[in-house]
């Protein structure tokens, strides 16, 4: 992924962080149970911390394009995809397997953060 693409998906993802949170403060608040809630709450609160950190990506990118950057990038995009997808569909009663792509989203950021670091140590 480029800079420009990896910053576009971090304003989005920071946009769509912001309306969700905004959207169970405000509509499911009375509408799930407070498990659900939580696992809502918790898909937000990493999304937007991730989201945040593409962007730190995302303009590292600027100064060096390499492949292990473009493949960090990739894999947070995805990490949000699954942990916080499965999480945010879990708290509307989704079947309880898709629970098994949440530690899958995690992995992707841990694997996505290692990749940032070798490419800035190598750079």
């Amino acid at each position: 992924m480029s800079s420009a693409r990896t910053l576009a998906i971090a304003g989005l993802l920071l946009a769509l962080a912001t309306a969700c949170g905004a959207f169970g403060a405000h509509a499911l608040r009375n509408q799930l149970a407070p498990e659900r809630l939580q696992l809502w709450d918790t898909a937000v609160r990493y999304q937007f911390f991730q989201a945040l950190g593409l962007i730190g990506v995302g303009l590292a990118l600027r100064g060096y394009d390499g492949g292990a950057l473009r493949a960090a990038a990739a894999l947070i995009v995805a990490g949000v995809v699954l942990f916080s997808g499965s999480l945010y569909a879990l708290s509307f009663g989704a079947p309880r397997a898709l629970g098994l792509l949440t530690p899958l989203g995690g992995l992707a950021w841990i694997g996505g953060w290692l990749l940032f670091a070798f490419a800035a140590w190598r750079h």
